[in-house]
């Protein structure tokens, strides 16, 4: 079936195209541009001024988990600082946990990141950094988001040998996990992964086939940009602390930085320097970070906002980074724009701007979502 939208108050389609109306046809755009000359269609919704762009795309969370972690959150909040150890918590509950119990959180969470606008997700393993508890969450991930990343190189199990883990990670774990996913991450992080050890797993995961992401840079300077820009990387996520070579890195690199600003608020770190990166020429992208344990939203909105009002991108700039940005994170070129031929993911802002979603902070704005031509909210 197809769908005339008319009434656009503003179209962002980060593409060149334009107008304030557009064909959906299945689950497809068939046709941008101005309203008098649209075709015909089996359905018209007349928005009423209000603005469309595209979905979001959140190219960065961690839904496959169980358990709670509210009172590591509290005592972050009380002034302990946070480091990457609190995975361990979740990763016993996850372990515990049953599978429906783990599909109805997965579920549960992409519903709520729907009702928001968000229209395509990627998500993680890495709660159960064990054969069986990995390979089950991979299984788990894909039967409810677009994108699976393997990141059994979360953290080191307590009691494990570093290197002896590494070698189950890039062994018998990523024989087992990858026909179930399409892309591998690690932590390169201190408390996590030092560079060889990174590099190790990330080198066997691309002899299997899988793009690759990294971790980086999120508790203060360390080799991850590097690393990912050597390797060829999608993505380096976190990209907190970055030194100007980093910085020249990712802007001579087709390695997108992946923001998470919510992340680095409830963590109490300094937030990115997007602007710096923006003006260098590096690719932003924003994700969500969704997570129990540092980054507990799924509002990519609020990530807009704060990208806004406190990391100095304007308004275009950050819806962008969450969309368009986004998918370039993922290598997709379907998602994340509005043009012909790409998916019909619509998001709907009640309000004639996207504008508004930084000059109303903490509004819910969401009107309407079409995702793949079915109108979902």
């Amino acid at each position: 079936m197809s769908v005339l939208i008319t009434g656009i108050g503003e179209l962002t389609t980060n593409t060149d195209d334009t107008g304030d109306a557009l064909v959906l046809d299945g689950d497809r755009i068939a046709w941008i541009g101005a309203a008098a000359q649209a075709p015909a269609a089996d359905e018209r919704v007349d928005v009423e001024g209000r603005a469309v762009l595209p979905g979001w795309v959140d190219s960065h969370t961690h839904l496959v988990f169980a358990g709670d972690r509210t009172a590591e959150f509290g005592a972050r909040m009380a002034g302990k600082p946070y480091t990457a150890g609190g995975i361990a918590v979740t990763v016993g509950a996850t372990r515990g946990a049953s599978d429906q119990e783990l599909s109805g959180v997965v579920r549960r969470h992409v519903a709520e990141a729907l009702r928001q606008g968000t229209t395509f997700l990627e998500t993680k393993t890495g709660y159960g950094l064990n054969v069986q508890d990995e390979v089950r969450s991979a299984r788990i991930a894909a039967e409810h988001v677009e994108e699976v990343t393997f990141l059994g190189a979360h953290l080191v199990p307590p009691g494990e040998d570093a290197d002896t883990y590494v070698d189950l990670v890039r062994g018998e774990m990523l024989d087992a996990v990858a026909p179930l996913v399409r892309w591998a991450d690690v932590f390169c992080e201190k408390g996590a992964f030092d560079y060889d050890q990174s590099k190790a797993v990330l080198t066997a995961a691309a002899a299997k086939g899988l793009g690759l992401r990294v971790h980086g840079n999120q508790l203060g300077e360390g080799p991850g940009v590097r690393l990912a820009v050597e390797l060829g990387a999608a993505s380096v996520d976190h990209c907190t602390y970055l030194s100007q070579q980093d910085v020249d890195a990712l802007a001579s690199s087709d390695t997108v930085a992946t923001l998470l600003p919510a992340c680095d608020l409830s963590t109490r770190q300094s937030l990115p320097p997007a602007r710096a990166l923006l003006d260098a020429g590096a690719t932003v992208a924003l994700a969500s970070n969704c997570n129990p344990g540092s980054s507990y939203t799924s509002s990519m909105a609020f990530c807009v906002t704060t990208a806004v009002l406190q990391m100095f991108l304007s308004v275009e700039e950050a819806v962008r980074a969450a969309t368009l940005g986004g998918a370039q994170a993922l290598r997709r070129d379907d998602v994340g724009v509005l043009r012909v031929g790409a998916r019909a993911d619509l998001h709907v802002l009640d309000a004639p701007s996207i504008t508004h979603l930084a000059y109303r902070p903490g509004v819910p704005l969401t009107h309407a979502v079409w995702k793949n031509g079915e109108q979902v909210v």
